[in-house]
Order: C-alpha cells, then sequence, then structure tokens
C-alpha cells in the first residue's frame, strides 16, 4: 500500500515514513477517496514494524490542506453524505491518534477546518514560520466535528479552545506556539529538514521504549475522551439539520453576514 495513489505521496526512509497530500490543484483537500485510503493505510501501518515515526505534510508551501468541506463542497452534497464524510474523517483520525508510531504533522502552509483535525490526531506538530490555522466551522453556523473540540483543550485548556473554535479566528504560527498547538516554528527555507532530523532523532530511538510512552500516556487519557467522541458525533448529526446550518451556507453564497437563530 505505500505506493503513490492519487492525492498521496509516502516515501519511506529511515524507519521513517513521509506522506505528502499531494492535491495543490484543490489546494491539498482531503477529498473523500483520500480519507478512505488513509483509512486503509491506517490499518497497514499498524502492522510495519520497520516504520518507527511518520510525517504527514503537504504539497508545496502554500497549503498544508484545506481540510474536507466548505459551503461549496457542503451544498453539492446531500446532508446524509456530509455527516457520513465527518464521520468517516473521525475514524480515521481516531486510527491516526491510535497508531503505535510517532506521528508528526509538518504544517507547511495554511491549515484550515478538517485539516486542524487531522493535524491535532497527530502525536506532534511543528509548523514554518509563515503559517497560518483557522477553524471556520463557527461562522458557517457549524462547529469541528472531526475531533477539535475533543482534542483541542487538552492541548491549550477549555477556554482558549473555545475562543478559537468559537471565534473562527486565524492565527499565526507564533500563536500556534505560544499556545501549545505547535512544538515548534522553524523558517520556510529550512522548515522541511527540520522536521526530519526531528524525525531522525525520534526514529533512532528504541522503538519499544518510545512506543510505550506513547501506550501509557494514551491509555491515561482515554477514558476521558471516548464519552466527548459520541457526544460529538451525536450533535454533529443533530446540527446538520438545523437552521442554522441552512443559514450559513445560504449567506456565503449570497456574500452576506448569516443571521443565526440558534435552531
Amino acid at each position: 500500500m505505500l505506493e503513490p495513489i492519487d492525492g498521496l505521496t509516502p516515501k519511506l526512509e529511515s524507519n521513517v515514513l513521509y506522506l505528502t497530500i499531494d492535491r495543490p490543484t484543490d489546494l491539498n483537500r482531503l477529498s473523500p477517496e483520500l480519507i478512505d485510503h488513509l483509512g486503509v493505510l491506517m490499518a497497514e501501518l499498524r502492522e510495519r514494524s520497520d516504520i518507527h515515526v511518520v510525517v504527514i505534510t503537504g504539497a508545496g508551501d502554500d497549503y498544508f490542506s484545506m481540510g474536507l468541506l466548505n459551503p461549496a463542497l457542503r451544498e453539492s452534497m446531500s446532508k446524509e453524505d456530509v455527516v457520513r464524510l465527518v464521520r468517516r474523517a473521525n475514524a480515521v483520525f481516531d486510527a491516526l491518534e491510535a497508531l503505535p508510531q510517532i506521528v508528526m504533522a509538518a504544517i507547511n502552509g495554511k491549515v484550515l477546518a478538517g485539516a486542524v483535525e487531522l493535524a491535532l490526531a497527530c502525536d506532534l506538530r511543528y509548523a514554518a514560520e509563515h503559517v497560518t490555522l483557522q477553524m471556520p466551522e463557527a461562522s458557517w453556523g457549524g462547529f469541528p466535528g472531526a475531533g477539535a473540540p475533543v482534542r483541542l483543550p487538552g492541548l491549550v485548556g477549555k477556554a482558549r479552545a473555545l475562543e478559537l473554535i468559537c471565534t473562527a479566528r486565524t492565527i499565526s504560527s507564533a500563536e500556534m506556539n505560544q499556545f501549545g498547538i505547535v512544538q515548534g516554528v522553524y523558517p520556510r527555507e529550512s522548515f522541511q529538514d527540520s522536521v526530519a532530523k526531528m524525525a531522525q532523532t525520534i526514529a533512532e530511538n528504541g522503538p519499544l521504549a518510545v512506543q510505550g510512552a506513547k501506550r501509557i500516556m494514551t491509555t491515561r487519557q482515554e477514558p476521558g475522551t471516548r464519552a466527548a467522541r459520541e457526544l460529538s458525533d451525536a450533535l454533529r448529526h443533530a446540527l446538520e439539520w438545523s437552521q442554522d446550518v441552512d443559514e450559513g451556507m445560504a449567506a456565503h453564497k449570497q456574500s452576506r453576514k448569516p443571521k443565526f437563530v440558534g435552531k
């Protein structure tokens, strides 16, 4: 399975697997087909003892990824299909988080919406200096449905997570570092080399020790996340059929400010 497909390019080097989201003409968006392929790949990676670290990045240096959906894409899909895609992404991101390997997000460009949730499912995150991050869902009448309300508070605290999700504001790489979303920020020109050096350092250490430490921490956190995940799925399903989501989509199409009513 570690062969290039449309939208995803893998490269294995010295026990480190680099996965590049390679859809630059669509701003590296996570298409349904790409999500499905990632799900299959996660199952294979669980059995690969020769891979110690996985690094996920985007092609080019403008966009890490624009995520799963935007208002235009949502308009072309049925509500059932939207919910199905979000839940599928949830399952794939959960599988990514559960990998025995250390997973790193090399955020090399703008990261938005569902792509933020992909990055949050990784163990470590590093950003280039020019990167920005945004979760715009609230401005569309929704909330991030693929894990951000579950994972983000553990990184930045409840209040900061609420602020970032509820304001839908864009933050810089410096703020990402300040808030603890990323573990480091590097200049654009040296970013890939810096991340590769970090990945190789981890890959050269004892895999049983590294994976054991990850397993202990994951077990410690698990009881507090399962209920939140189930609630997220239930609320996201109900939200899709709300008046506010329909209003958010209509307002975006008409280039006006939405008038939400809370129903």
